[in-house]
Parts: structure tokens; C-alpha cells; sequence
């Protein structure tokens, strides 16, 4: 079994204004970083329009082709801009977690990593918003769901920034197990722990600034993993964001890279418990470039271990 790196050069075509944190270099980084890695290279398809109606409606879809520029940038909201190649990107971002979701459960390779973007664990159901147009992980959730038949799949998103989209989009689907560590107070503003889903299988863990690792992995162990185990799911999606490195611009969790490898091999170790060891990755924040290319390539080497 082996390691599926999934992406596609149309994930470089989503352009941002010049000092935007995120940056086309973002991926290029990360690539280059991945480039000596063994790992089944995929080419990200488009993500076929039923795979976004899973979690967003038509009019979320029509309202930003109509955005669309021909040229230069149209602002959907503070920080989140539209280039001509933004949607093309975000189809194969999407495309991306669902080929993900496919490959792995067929058994074709143990787990895999998305290198994508845009991001898209802030995207609500009819709101583009914090970089991210379309839900990637809950998509990617719903289509093992809806399409595999699974009864049961959890997303863990470690990004520093609480996955608003991610929440809102599997919030009534008591299928889905959603687990997310975030700095707090810290944009979006969402995340308290009270905030536990429809169906109570919604697990927010928020963490304050300048906790560091330490309380990060001890909110992991004594909360997080119990749940997994407990909630059993046949697949663990990862929204893996690499923004609470010590080295980032936008927060201050102060995690170190060795951090996120042992959080991606805990993981990996309850995977190999539950669910066959199936796991998909999908990458979503991470803005200082050197930072991001060493904790993603932890990630995956990480990833690989498992694999093998």
C-alpha cells in the first residue's frame, strides 16, 4: 500500500492581490518540499457539479460563476477574492478530496493527500468566505457517505482557524463526527466548546493563545481520540491546515513541526485501529511559505509511515 499525493497546476491559477497570505507560492512551496517523497502522484480531476450540491445549493454555484473577473480580481468579502482561474482551482480542490475519497476506499493506495487550493474549510453552505469557496472535507465526507454507503466517517481539522463551513455544512448529518482544535479567541469567531451539533457529534476544542503544544496534544488525548474510538468511523478525513506553527503570521498557537507529526501519527495509529487505517487529507491554511513546506512534509511522511 502507498501514499496518494493529489493535485493539479489549476490550484496555481487562483491568484490573490499582491500581499495576500494566500499566495500561489503557498503550493509551490509545499510541492517542491513533497518532490523527494515516495508517493502515488494522481492528477486532481474536476469535481463533477453533483459532488458540490452535496453540501452547497445551486444559487451558492451560480453566484460566483457570475462573480467570476475576466481580469484582475472581483472581492467577494474582506479577504476573499476571485481571480478568472479561482474557480477552476476550487473544482479541482473539490475534485481533488472526492478522487481522494474514491481511491482510498477502494483500497487502491492506504490513505491520501490533497495538496490543494483554495482552502476550503471556512466555506458555508451559501457563504464563500475566509479564502474558501467550496466545503472540500465535508464534500469529501458526504461523497463517502452518499456515494460509498458508508455509515459513519469523521473529519479532524487541525488548522488554527475553526472550520465554520466545515460545521455549519455537517452540522444535522449525525453521520459525520466533527472534531476541530482552533485558537480562541481568534477569527472566525466560532468554535465554543456549547457549539456540539444537532445531533451532538459535534466536538469543538478550543485552545488559547500562546498554549503551544503541549496543551494541544493533552486536549487531543483526553478528548479527541476518545471520541473517534467511541464514534467508530469507517474513514477519518483530515482538514489539515498548518497555520498554528510557531512560525505563522495569523495566530499564535506555537506549535512545532514535530508537533504536527506526532498529531498526524496519533491519527494515523487510531486509523489502523478502526477503520483500516483509511484516512484522507486535504490541505487547508498555513501561511509562513518555509514553515508550511516543513509541516506539511511532516504530515505526509507521517502519512507514508502508515502506509507502509
Amino acid at each position: 500500500m502507498t501514499t496518494a499525493l493529489i493535485t493539479h497546476a489549476d490550484c496555481l491559477t487562483h491568484e490573490t492581490p499582491e500581499g495576500h497570505p494566500e499566495q500561489v507560492a503557498r503550493l509551490q512551496h509545499i510541492l517542491h518540499a513533497l518532490e523527494p517523497l515516495e508517493l502515488k502522484r494522481v492528477t486532481a480531476p474536476m469535481a463533477a457539479e453533483d459532488d458540490i450540491l452535496r453540501v452547497h445549493p445551486i444559487d451558492h454555484l451560480r453566484a460566483l460563476r457570475s462573480a467570476r473577473p475576466q481580469e484582475g480580481y472581483a472581492q467577494i468579502d474582506g479577504d476573499t477574492f476571485l481571480s478568472p482561474g479561482s474557480l477552476d482551482a476550487a473544482f479541482r480542490a473539490a475534485g481533488a478530496a472526492v478522487r481522494a475519497v474514491d481511491m482510498v476506499l477502494s483500497g487502491e493506495v492506504q490513505n491520501a493527500f490533497a495538496a490543494i487550493r483554495p482552502p476550503g474549510h471556512h466555506a458555508e453552505r451559501e457563504t464563500a468566505m475566509g479564502f474558501c469557496f467550496f466545503g472540500n472535507a465535508a464534500l469529501a465526507a458526504k461523497h463517502a457517505l452518499d456515494h460509498h454507503g458508508l455509515k459513519r466517517v469523521a473529519v479532524v481539522d487541525f488548522d488554527v482557524h475553526h472550520g465554520n463551513g466545515t460545521q455549519d455544512l455537517l452540522w444535522d448529518d449525525a453521520r459525520a463526527l466533527f472534531i476541530s482544535s482552533q485558537q480562541m479567541p481568534l477569527w472566525p469567531g466560532s468554535g465554543r466548546a456549547d457549539e456540539d451539533g444537532a445531533h451532538g457529534q459535534i466536538l469543538n476544542m478550543p485552545l488559547p493563545p500562546e498554549s503551544g503544544g503541549d496543551q494541544m496534544r493533552a486536549a487531543y488525548e483526553t478528548l479527541a481520540f476518545p471520541r473517534l474510538r467511541a464514534f467508530k468511523p469507517e474513514l477519518i478525513i483530515i482538514s489539515a491546515g498548518f497555520d498554528a506553527h510557531q512560525d505563522d503570521p495569523l495566530a499564535s498557537l506555537n506549535w512545532s513541526t514535530a508537533d504536527f507529526a506526532w498529531l498526524t501519527s496519533a491519527l494515523c495509529s487510531i486509523a489502523d485501529e478502526i477503520c483500516q487505517g483509511r484516512i484522507v487529507s486535504t490541505l487547508e491554511g498555513g501561511y509562513d511559505l518555509n514553515a508550511l513546506a516543513q509541516a506539511t512534509r511532516a504530515h505526509v511522511e507521517e502519512l507514508i509511515k502508515a502506509a507502509t
